[in-house]
């Protein structure tokens, strides 16, 4: 997917999610992140806004913390949200291609990987978002298909391809992925080491979890639409648990 590509999902994810956020209010709760509420949604998405704003302004080739959340809430978050999240869509969208700054996934370069990573940072974060509506309340359409798959690659062969993934387990297996309307495949081998990925269907599998890409993307995030049913569970269901129990990526 092109960096161009990422950065206007970025930018409709981030406007659904704050519009989604002031249907919801501030104080409701979200289920889809046990303890927060829509203010800590807020917060922490638009301080990860910022955070990645700053690599790609000023350059920085090593980590730089960040700078914290706000004391904010109600219309002040909300406004505060909305400046930064366009800051980080303007950006990226004048950043050369010979942008220079640090990144920790491996990536064509870090413009392409700050845009990659921000369009779905956002994207599952607009998801909690909608959670917070409840249920019978109306929903946005779903992430499309080469945009789900792209996330999917994303999780599978970067984040959890890190050291930190705690995805592991004494007995080994493989995991396969399958997005049934966008032919893209993931070979997951489990053990207790980091994940090992493969783009192949190749050999055999433990377990195969199967269904439309952005079913997939949100089961896989931890984040099972309303009809998750269609995603279908195949063989080994341990490997299908140790990934729901074990797979959350959280900030640190």
């Amino acid at each position: 997917m092109e960096i161009t590509e990422h950065i206007k999902y970025l930018a409709i994810e981030g406007q659904l999610l704050a519009d989604t956020a002031e249907r919801a209010g501030t104080g409701a709760p979200v289920p889809t992140c046990p303890g927060w509420q829509v203010r800590d949604l807020l917060r922490h998405t638009g301080m990860v806004h910022r955070w990645a704003t700053a690599f790609v302004t000023e350059g920085y080739t090593s980590y730089q913390p960040a700078a914290g959340e706000p004391d904010l809430d109600g219309g002040e978050l909300l406004d505060w949200f909305r400046e930064g999240h366009g800051r980080l869509v303007t950006a990226l969208t004048e950043a050369p291609d010979t942008l220079e700054c640090w990144a920790f996934l491996p990536a064509p370069s870090p413009r392409a990987f700050w845009a990659r990573r921000q369009a779905h940072e956002t994207a599952v974060h607009r998801v909690d978002a909608q959670a917070a509506l409840g249920p019978g309340a109306a929903r946005t359409p779903e992430p499309e298909p080469a945009f789900a798959a792209d996330g999917i690659d994303e999780l599978l062969c970067g984040m959890h391809a890190r050291e930190k993934s705690r995805v592991r387990t004494p007995e080994p297996g493989v995991l396969r992925v399958r997005a049934t309307d966008t032919g893209d495949v993931w070979s997951v081998r489990l053990s207790d080491q980091a994940p090992r990925v493969e783009r192949t269907a190749e050999g055999p599998a433990d377990c195969e979890l199967s269904g439309r890409a952005a079913q997939l993307y949100l089961t896989l995030w931890n984040r099972p639409p309303a009809d998750a049913t269609t995603v279908t569970v195949s063989g080994d269901e341990r490997l299908a648990r140790l990934w729901r129990e074990t797979s959350a990526v959280t900030w640190s």
